[in-house]
């Protein structure tokens, strides 16, 4: 059980399942009959629903009778690209004709055709598409997301990205944390100037956008069909000389020694990780840089070379799980499917996969001190549902048991009812 020297609860939920997270001998950190109270945006006191009730009788404190539900933290999408025009279904289809993904990037497809769509839509246009994505999200339970630019390429409309995605956090019950992904791949204009491009990503892009308040961490995509790995790096140097983090897009396609490039710079998460080497991975693990994973580009993408979950596990690399939300490899705005992909496509199991959307999730977005687990003092951000056990929610194919969400000790949907 877990106390507080806070006595006076705004709510209370009792009658509950919990599932904290937190690492330890119980699985899920799984609490049954428990209740879980907040305080402001806090979580004030976890323990018994009996002490919950009885404490909470003498305080008028108003109470949730959850029924037994499960209260889990909320979910986190640690890596989407919410926010873009258009779409790529045309490209979708070439796909399955048999031309590869490589194959449409170099003949100017790609997200070459997204960042045309982008540039051209406007604030409006973009928000509303995103806002319909990231509610998608949030009904499954994901309280936090992270958005990435990098379908601008130009200093505008990479500005335009950004402050829609801060705008999705004010207008949303979801909080949001961006990320400059200034070298995404190489725009049609700069095609026969590589270096200059690199040079603006890296300089005066960066620090306009990072002194406008719009950056939370940076990412550059380091693959043969994007960013060399000394161009990826020229890219992070100059994000940690401004004091931002970063992730890196490694080993997609091919390993190129993106994972090792990721921990010579601490980056908080290497992102995909299909081609990785005994020797990538324990520099992950050394850098205690979390490994992201993408079942739904993997899917999408129809590619045969899963990341090597065993050896990530040896390595004792922390693993993570996100949607990958974009046009062109991971049309998902379904993070629960996501978990499902982990675990059938990757073999994670079902504890594996949830933390990777919880815990380790929160690691990747540098927030691990304020959500990701259910503790006295952590924000008060949670989800129930109605499912038996939490493995169900990496079991069932296009259900969704989220009967509610609270996010700041607010309730963002109604799944119970006042019974006090």
């Amino acid at each position: 059980m877990q106390t507080s020297s806070i006595r006076e609860w705004d709510r209370v939920w009792v009658n509950a399942n919990i599932a904290t997270m937190v690492a330890g001998d119980a699985p899920y950190g799984t609490m049954r009959n428990a209740a879980l109270a907040v305080k402001g945006e806090r979580i004030a006191w976890i323990g018994t629903a009996e002490e919950a009730r009885a404490r909470a009788s003498t305080q008028s404190t108003p109470v949730e009778d959850c029924r037994d539900l499960w209260i889990l933290p909320g979910l986190i999408d640690c890596h989407t690209h919410l926010v873009y025009g258009g779409n790529r279904v045309e490209e979708f289809e070439k796909r399955l004709c048999g031309v590869s993904y490589e194959e449409i990037a170099r003949a100017g497809g790609g997200i070459q055709s997204t960042v045309n769509a982008t540039r051209a839509a406007d604030a409006e246009s973009l928000l509303a598409s995103a806002t319909s994505r990231a509610k998608r999200l949030m009904a499954e339970g994901v309280t936090t997301v992270e958005i990435k630019s990098g379908y601008g390429l130009d200093l505008d409309t990479e500005r335009r990205m950004l402050e829609v995605a801060r705008e999705l956090g004010r207008c949303l019950p979801l909080s949001v944390r961006t990320t400059y992904l200034g070298m995404h791949a190489l725009p049609k204009e700069y095609r026969a100037d590589r270096a200059a491009f690199v040079q603006l990503a890296s300089g005066p892009w960066l620090e306009t956008l990072a002194a406008s308040g719009l950056v939370d961490a940076v990412d550059v995509f380091c693959e043969n069909i994007a960013f060399t790995v000394a161009e990826a790096e020229h890219f992070l140097r100059a994000a940690r000389r401004l004091g931002l983090p970063a992730h890196v897009h490694a080993g997609q396609l091919t390993d190129m020694g993106a994972a090792e490039l990721a921990s010579k710079y601490q980056a908080l998460s290497a992102d995909h990780l299909e081609y990785l080497s005994a020797g990538g991975a324990a520099a992950l693990a050394a850098a205690g840089t979390v490994a992201v994973l993408s079942p739904g580009a993997y899917f999408t993408l129809r590619q045969t070379t899963p990341p090597p979950i065993a050896l990530l596990r040896q390595a004792g690399v922390a693993m993570a799980v996100a949607t990958d939300c974009n046009p062109g490899s991971s049309p998902c705005t379904s993070l629960l499917l996501a978990l499902n992909m982990a675990c059938t496509l990757f073999g994670l199991t079902p504890l594996e996969a949830l933390t990777g959307a919880t815990r380790h999730a929160a690691r990747v977005l540098g927030m691990q001190a304020d959500v990701g687990t259910l503790e006295v003092g952590k924000r008060a951000d949670f989800s129930l549902y109605a499912i038996d056990r939490p493995a169900e929610l990496c079991y069932n194919l296009g259900a969704n048991p989220c009967l509610g969400t609270v996010r700041g000790g607010v309730a963002a949907a109604a799944a119970t009812r006042d019974v006090a």
